[in-house]
């Protein structure tokens, strides 16, 4: 994002009242919106932030929170419907935290195939639904993170099942079968990171999930690259990619809680903690400065 001066707004320029679009749902503080590419400031108004084409005021800024996956600041949504960002957050924490227990063998458990209907219908179908109506609501950010790990959700189903014949195509390769399912893990890493990288400016429990999913998904697909004598991956570095992708899961339900407890409906809510570099916690501190 930029700041730079412009002129004061003319007749001709949109000018939307965020306080009055609030007042119409005031049990939805946490409205999802989309992320806001270039923003500039009235030289002669500072309260006045023009977003695109249109001028809002400073104060009336919906600023990132985890609860809505929204990770800058924004304008309140076009549309009207509820925020599907909760849902989402916890179709994703659930099946991770089932699967992850299997890969920290709790409890001595080694295979993970009961992970195979959340994978299919919560974290997977849910999810992805969870991201198409993100899209409704002008969420870019939220719509391809919730969507593309609906659609890893899917993959790992149809990895897992052997209705596909996925698995039995290597036969007795199992060199090859590990070498491509590191190459699948990493490429998700890859991915991740991009979308971490989205969230250094929001707050550091959205950041914390990116994070640790990012790294669970690093050592997870380096635990398949340096597998053991007998074929499986390495569990050493399994456990610790299993640990990281717990912790993933707990940050999905603590974002997910944020954007579901107000105070009209919980008596304990989350407070966002800002990142460093968030341009709402900036701006706070020059002006107390």
């Amino acid at each position: 994002m930029s700041s730079t001066s412009s002129s004061t707004p003319t007749p001709d320029k949109e000018v939307i009242d965020l306080e009055a679009q609030v007042a119409t749902n005031r049990l939805e503080p946490h409205s999802t919106s989309h992320q806001v590419a270039h923003v500039e400031n009235d030289i002669e108004d500072p309260d006045l932030i023009k977003i695109g084409d249109a001028w809002v005021s400073r104060r009336e800024l919906i600023q990132a929170f985890g609860g809505t996956l929204n990770p800058g600041l924004a304008a309140a949504p076009s549309r009207k419907f509820a925020n599907p960002a909760p849902l989402g957050l916890c179709a994703f924490g659930l099946t991770t935290f089932v699967l992850c227990m299997a890969n920290v063998q709790a409890r001595g458990v080694t295979n993970p195939s009961v992970v195979i209907g959340c994978a299919y219908f919560y974290g997977g179908f849910i999810q992805l639904c969870a991201g198409m109506w993100e899209m409704v609501l002008e969420n870019t950010f939220g719509a391809t993170a919730l969507s593309s790990f609906g659609g890893f959700w899917l993959a790992f189903g149809a990895i897992e099942t052997d209705a596909f014949g996925i698995v039995s195509a290597y036969g007795d390769d199992t060199n090859g079968l590990n070498n491509m399912l590191a190459f699948f893990l990493l490429a998700w890493f890859i991915f991740t990171f991009g979308l971490l990288l989205c969230t250094l400016r929001s707050t550091v429990g959205f950041f914390l999930l990116f994070f640790t999913l990012d790294i669970a998904f690093l050592l997870l697909g380096v635990g398949h690259l340096y597998p053991t004598d007998a074929g499986g991956p390495n569990v050493g570095v399994t456990k610790a990619g299993g640990v990281f992708g717990l912790l993933s899961a707990f940050f999905a339900w603590y974002n997910a809680f944020a954007g579901l407890a107000t105070k009209e409906n919980s008596l304990i809510t989350v407070k966002p903690i800002p990142m460093p570099w968030n341009l709402g916690h900036l701006a706070n501190k020059r002006k107390s400065g």
